[in-house]
């Protein structure tokens, strides 16, 4: 019998965490305070959906799960600099994180500055000296470059903050969701295509298939914020309302923020149609991420 969607992302974050581990054991550095804070904020217990997007849409296109794992490893790389600089007290101000003291907490501010930095330059790292074609490496470092800068996560960060000093307003929730999250689903998807020499109709799709997945993820986590506890998320709750973050469910509340959600998926699902039944694991985690705020 085929492993049910949980089944499989919870075989494939062990299968994760053990190659991100050994990547940073085989690290030529001594040990120090900044390596442990890298380990703590890279190694933290999750789901590895972005590293997960990228092996399965090289292995869709016809690539090996090997040739996918140094892009899958600079994926979480920027995903984990994303979460440590995220929780920091000029951010959002978190003191939890997937269950643990967020890395500032851990270790202190500049600790947990220098350890993002350190994250998201070992990401281009891992691309430059992993990825032997020089023309793929080229157009992955671009691919991921752009997800994560000013057009991409990091703007969408910078518009978050920005729009905490604004009314709740849904053009602008959906533009910020865009690039903080689904940008780099969506580069994570592309890249794994890229990697694995995919053609071009088939890196869109798959890239379309995780732009649309980012927003359903973003808005069940909105939802999330408002209908779970800390103790199933592993992260502080009710902080967007108190924040005067610009969500789905500030903007036009909770029906319709499921409404939305359910929406994007089913625009993800249809993404996916050129690749028949060797994508369904795919169509069944859009299914799941939603499935969990109704």
């Amino acid at each position: 019998m085929p492993l049910g969607i949980q089944q499989r992302l919870h075989s494939f974050a062990d299968e994760a965490d053990a190659r991100l581990h050994k990547m940073l054991a085989a690290s030529p550095q001594d040990e120090t305070k900044l390596l442990s804070a890298v380990q703590y904020s890279l190694l933290a217990p999750g789901k590895r959906l972005r590293p997960y997007l990228v092996v399965r849409c090289c292995e869709l296109v016809g690539g090996s799960r090997e040739l996918a794992w140094p892009v899958a490893a600079a994926i979480e790389c920027v995903h984990a600099f994303s979460l440590v600089h995220d929780d920091l007290p000029a951010m959002d101000n978190d003191d939890l994180r997937r269950g643990r003291p967020t890395t500032h907490k851990q270790f202190d501010q500049a600790t947990a500055i220098l350890a993002g930095d350190a994250l998201v330059v070992l990401a281009f790292e891992l691309i430059a000296r992993h990825v032997v074609d020089a023309a793929i490496a080229s157009r992955l470092v671009l691919e991921l470059s752009q997800a994560t800068g000013w057009a991409g996560m990091i703007g969408g960060q910078a518009a978050d903050l920005e729009g905490e000093k604004s009314p709740p307003a849904i053009d602008l929730t959906r533009s910020i969701h865009d690039r903080k999250t689904a940008a780099l689903f969506s580069a994570a998807a592309r890249m794994g295509a890229i990697v694995g020499r995919g053609h071009e109709a088939q890196i869109a799709a798959v890239g379309t298939y995780g732009r649309h997945f980012g927003h359903s993820f973003q808005i069940a986590d909105d939802l999330l914020d408002v209908i779970s506890t800390a103790q199933e998320l592993g992260k502080t709750v009710g902080k967007d309302a108190h924040a005067g973050k610009q969500t789905y469910p500030a903007s036009v509340g909770v029906q319709a923020s499921r409404t939305e959600a359910a929406a994007a998926r089913d625009r993800a699902i249809e993404a996916l149609s050129p690749f028949g039944d060797a994508a369904e694991d795919l169509r069944e985690l859009a299914r799941y991420v939603v499935s969990r705020v109704f």
